[in-house]
């Protein structure tokens, strides 16, 4: 039975071996995969460390940057984090900062338009006081260098008050003046006289339509803002074409300009702003602010016309189109009973022969010719709507 004892210890030697070698096996594979393991939450420990980064360097900044000018917003810099609770967690809090973000532009935008209302409204009550004054020295004086003079200034002063008027506008405010119907013609000889370069403008077309009397100030603004900036983009030595056209639903003010134009991306930015369906925002309008087209956008939404600049000019510029429908339109009795020309309040009446009257609507004295040309007239206005507050019943 003794010569059994080493063949027994060999087979549990050799059972004991292989048991060890399986555990050797295994517990290496146990090593590796626990490696591998390490190694991968190493790296997406380092990647997500990276995400915070970019998180905080790069896409909050970039929410932050939005309140100055629109700009598109980085995603993940790692796509295998998406759908992970990690992921999750970084989106929720680039989500708040954006809710903070926008609170505090929609709060600083409030307090810009506020602040700039009541600064408008303060500014179009100095201009009307201005006019009144202007207006009352055209009365007392016949010395024609001193008319000269002051049509200068009343049209320094029409100008100052348009950009008071229009900011206004753009935070909120009414246009601030009441006007009777007038003939389209008027209006846009009236916006004519509220810019620098009015003596570029040429006006080719007699309308025989009118504007009812609500939206008479609304499209003047609207006309002045177009010819101004018609006016400016374009050489001096030349002219601004306007035309008026009676069209199958209402009318359209043509203006051309033999300016420089503007490439797809400008008109499909000027095409948004005129539209007035989205919010302006007073510290988005660039360096330096940019109110004509916004300031139509709110007057066009507001007041039910339309206007376009998505046609080039025959000049080689932008032709803008304003269009009214038949609603806003009217037709007036031309000279018949209880009809009075409709003249800008500061203008003399030179070589138009009729009697002048002034911003208060008295009749004024003869005056003799002045050796300046004269500015087109402006629709009879009430003084403008210089109060703190919005106006209890607006325009309609």
């Amino acid at each position: 039975m003794s010569h059994h004892i080493p063949e027994a210890v060999i087979w549990c030697l050799a059972v004991a071996l292989t048991a060890v070698l399986i555990l050797l096996v295994r517990q290496r594979g146990i090593t590796a995969g626990v490696r591998r393991r390490v190694a991968q939450l190493e790296e997406s420990l380092q990647a997500r460390d990276e995400e915070v980064r970019h998180l905080v360097g790069v896409r909050l900044p970039a929410v932050a940057e939005t309140m100055n000018q629109p700009v598109p917003l980085p995603g993940p810099l790692d796509e295998r984090l998406a759908g992970t609770v990690f992921a999750q967690s970084l989106q929720s809090a680039l989500e708040l900062f954006t809710q903070a973000v926008d609170k505090a532009q929609a709060r600083a935008d409030q307090s810009a338009k506020a602040a700039l209302k009541a600064s408008m409204r303060a500014l179009q009550g100095l201009a009307h006081e201005q006019q009144l004054a202007i207006s009352d020295m055209q009365d007392r004086h016949d010395n024609p260098d001193v008319l000269r003079d002051l049509l200068e200034i009343d049209h320094a002063n029409s100008q100052f008050g348009r950009r008071a008027q229009a900011i206004a506008v753009l935070c909120g405010s009414w246009p601030g003046r009441q006007r009777v119907a007038s003939q389209l013609t008027d209006v846009v000889r009236g916006a004519t006289s509220r810019i620098r370069d009015y003596r570029r403008v040429r006006v080719h077309s007699q309308a025989d339509i009118a504007v009812v009397s609500r939206v008479v100030e609304p499209v003047v603004l609207a006309v002045a803002e177009l010819l101004d900036n018609a006016a400016r983009h374009s050489q001096p030595n030349t002219t601004v074409e306007v035309s008026l056209q009676p069209v199958h639903n209402g009318a359209v003010v043509v203006i051309d300009d033999a300016g420089v134009g503007m490439d797809g991306q400008e008109v499909q930015h000027a095409v948004a702003l005129l539209s007035g369906q989205r919010v302006v925002d007073v510290s988005r309008l660039g360096d330096p602010p940019q109110f004509g087209f916004p300031v139509i956008g709110v007057l066009a939404a507001r007041y039910g016309f339309s206007v376009s600049v998505d046609t080039r000019s025959p000049y080689g510029g932008v032709r803008a189109v304003l269009f009214l429908p038949s609603a806003l339109l009217t037709h007036l009795e031309i000279d018949g009973p209880g009809t009075t020309p409709l003249r800008h309040p500061a203008a003399t009446d030179t070589g138009r022969g009729g009697s002048g009257r002034g911003a208060s609507g008295a009749p004024r004295s003869q005056q003799p010719p002045a050796r300046s040309p004269e500015r087109p007239p402006c629709p009879r206005s009430s003084p403008p709507d210089t109060r703190t507050g919005p106006p209890t019943t607006p325009p309609r």
